[in-house]
């Protein structure tokens, strides 16, 4: 490979990444609503980079589960009906608060982890008001799944998982109120108390209490 064709490559690869970050944005701020169809032409000019980075920026958004690609009609913005929600919250109101129930007894579960990254969320989502939505995601995600895997159920991680989409994470917490967070947030705290206990009882009926004010804060705006 020449080096002209290397940096033509590099280039596009930063143009793809520029369109990738904005489109996402635009998606998860609700800027573009879900069902709204995305033009290659129409988003190449507003983020100003050619269709090609459009392309692959698009792929990737399809591969996260942001869009859906149509054969023959295109690109759409993922939407998930309330029927989409309910059976959603209805599978993790029985199988986290389980795993919970499961972690608070196995011996496995490392409760000074899950502290500091109730901690670190707390820092994150100031006064309930997230100043990083991507990092509290992540961090969220992982204090879930450090309890998930501390059930000792090698298979109960992954069901999960598959239940729970991470765009409908993301944009469920773009219709958190701040009060709302904060609940969701003390919770954490919470949990980790219920843990460190070795209170299987406690720990289930926290996160049950969890997942049903997650859908509760989320459920007005659940044209998602």
């Amino acid at each position: 490979m020449s080096d002209r064709t290397g940096l033509r490559e590099a280039d596009n690869g930063h143009a793809a990444d520029h369109a990738y970050r904005l489109i996402r944005d635009q998606i998860l701020s609700g800027q573009r609503s879900a069902g709204e169809w995305l033009r290659e032409g129409e988003l190449a000019e507003s983020v100003g980079v050619s269709r090609t980075p459009v392309r692959e920026a698009l792929r990737r958004l399809t591969a996260e589960g942001l869009v859906r690609h149509e054969r023959n009609r295109g690109v759409q913005v993922q939407a998930w009906s309330i029927h989409d929600l309910d059976e959603i919250f209805g599978l993790r109101s029985v199988l986290e608060p389980w795993g919970s129930r499961l972690a608070a007894v196995t011996g496995t579960v490392d409760v000074a982890a899950l502290d500091a990254l109730a901690h670190r969320m707390d820092e994150v989502a100031p006064g309930g008001r997230p100043t990083d939505v991507d990092e509290l995601t992540e961090l969220n995600n992982q204090f879930h799944r450090m309890i998930l895997e501390a059930s000792d159920n090698s298979r109960l991680a992954g069901v999960v998982s598959s239940v729970i989409q991470m765009p409908l994470v993301w944009r469920t917490f773009s219709h958190y109120s701040p009060e709302a967070l904060r609940r969701s947030l003390a919770h954490h705290h919470e949990l980790v108390a219920a843990l460190t206990a070795a209170d299987p009882d406690w720990a289930e009926s926290v996160m049950r209490s969890h997942v049903r004010a997650a859908w509760h804060s989320i459920r007005p705006g659940h044209d998602m």
